[in-house]
């Protein structure tokens, strides 16, 4: 598309982006990816475009946001996580991002002339070490006075002019309204794998929200549960106990998530996670995310003894079954679990830990898939309340 002769140079330099950015746009799913393509698109449109980078809050547990980089000769774009406390570091204070957090509504910086007469921080430095003359960043307002903000930068002697100025600023409102999009649809994925785990949150979105829809599967179940956590909660303040607890869930959850397990629910001081058998070597990647929890428990009861603290103990139960994988609750509130009773087996043999003395309870379905990959101990057959016939248990020494 082409502007009209008599249209000023600014209007023309943006309008081919614009109008891409927002019709051209529309089966891109990511920000990144579009962010970049915006980039080379302006470098043709006549703008001396050497680095630019958007940065978003993000609502995430681990990440307060993201930073996205664009330089000149870059296919896409780099995606760099920002951590929480990242406001109370050096990078951040006094940076063009502190600026714009504070209210700004514009930094610019001219990198040509003496450092000792502009903005002092390292971030000018790097740009000035790079060849960069010339620098502006700009809020970029989300729904409800949400701020973001995105950053140019030139290699052209004597800086931005004016019209490559305007031109920038007339994309704005469009980048605004294509990143709250994606932004909001990456949002809604973390939130979704933070709270029900990656692969309930795939199927909610694919679609599966209605009360009494779901799947079989067939898996090893394993639910873990700390010992003696009532005592705990009673005696101890209550900031320690939130601690203590997010410590614990820290030492179990890890392993589980690296040798490809789920974790489906938090029960208090309890956790329900799944490895379905349909990935190869299932049963052997929770013994091993086993083996490595507990290494990771008996590290935290260091730490913890350490500062006077009583050891934490736990049980884990492990069976294998079926199960039904959906959607359970009310018509306004679900939740996302397995249900079935090889989810009770694993319950009841959590419970038996402690009766038996053995942190690790293991069903005899569950190991005779391991064949003999792992040291089992057989302890015999104990009945199971809720099952008719004794079960015959295995321990997991580790």
């Amino acid at each position: 598309m082409k502007a009209p002769p008599d249209i000023d140079p600014a209007t023309a330099q943006s309008a081919d982006v614009v109008h891409w950015l927002t019709n051209g746009t529309r089966d891109e799913r990511f920000i990144d990816n579009i962010f970049a393509e915006m980039c080379v698109r302006l470098q043709q449109s006549g703008i001396p475009l050497k680095r630019a980078t958007l940065h978003v809050l993000i609502q995430h547990p681990q990440w307060l946001g993201a930073r996205i980089l664009w330089s000149d000769g870059m296919r896409g774009a780099e995606i760099a996580r920002v951590d929480h406390d990242v406001r109370e570091r050096s990078e951040y204070i006094g940076s063009p991002g502190n600026e714009i957090h504070d209210g700004a509504a514009e930094v610019r910086e001219n990198l040509e002339r003496d450092p000792s007469q502009g903005r002092q921080h390292a971030v000018y430095d790097e740009m000035r070490a790079q060849g960069l003359t010339d620098y502006v960043a700009w809020p970029i307002y989300h729904t409800l006075g949400k701020r973001h903000f995105v950053t140019f930068a030139t290699d052209r002697p004597g800086g931005f002019e004016p019209a490559h100025l305007e031109a920038l600023q007339r994309l704005l409102p469009v980048l605004a309204l294509v990143s709250e999009i994606r932004i909001k649809n990456r949002l809604a994925r973390t939130l979704l794998e933070t709270y029900v785990g990656s692969h309930a949150g795939e199927l909610i979105l694919a679609g599966a929200t209605r009360r009494g829809s779901g799947t079989t599967v067939r898996a090893a179940i394993m639910i873990c549960d700390l010992r003696d956590f009532t005592k705990i909660s009673d005696n101890w303040p209550r900031d320690d106990v939130i601690d203590l607890l997010n410590d614990y869930f820290d030492a179990v959850s890890e392993p589980i998530a690296r040798h490809g397990g789920e974790i489906l629910k938090f029960m208090g001081d309890g956790l329900l996670a799944i490895f379905p058998l349909s990935q190869p070597h299932a049963c052997a990647n929770l013994l091993h995310a086993v083996t490595e929890a507990r290494q990771a428990m008996a590290a935290l009861n260091d730490r913890n003894g350490g500062n006077g603290r009583a050891p934490l103990n736990y049980g884990v139960g492990v069976h294998v079954g079926d199960v039904m994988y959906g959607n359970i609750g009310s018509r306004a509130r679900l939740d996302f679990t397995v249900i079935g009773p090889a989810v009770n087996m694993a319950s009841r043999l959590e419970t038996l830990t402690k009766q038996v003395g053995k942190p690790v309870l293991l069903s005899r379905d569950f190991a005779d898939l391991i064949k003999d990959d792992f040291a089992l101990e057989r302890l015999g057959e104990y009945p199971v309340r809720g099952f008719a016939d004794p079960i015959e248990l295995f321990a997991y020494p580790g």
